[in-house]
């Protein structure tokens, strides 16, 4: 079966993150003024054949870990989208 598995990638959360206050300075240069903080990351999508949602979360799990996400910089969340 193929599932639809999403993976979450941000900065962690004591690390500076440049494109995030840049984004910020920008919407405060066009009048969004109550946006106190902004984080930029990365927003990754599988498809993976696998019999369970239980074993393609653990497939997303060691792609995350081997190759999307860097641990020593950010930290990653998966969830997987029913088929």
């Amino acid at each position: 079966m193929t599932y639809n598995v999403q993976i979450k990638v941000m900065l962690l959360k004591d690390l500076l993150d440049p494109q995030g206050k840049a984004v910020q300075a920008g919407l405060t240069n066009l009048g969004f003024n109550g946006v106190n903080d902004v984080r930029i990351g990365k927003h990754i999508t599988l498809q993976v054949d696998a019999g369970s949602e239980e074993e393609a979360k653990q497939i997303a799990d060691e792609a995350s870990r081997k190759l999307l996400a860097n641990p020593v910089m950010e930290f990653y969340e998966i969830e997987a989208l029913n088929p």
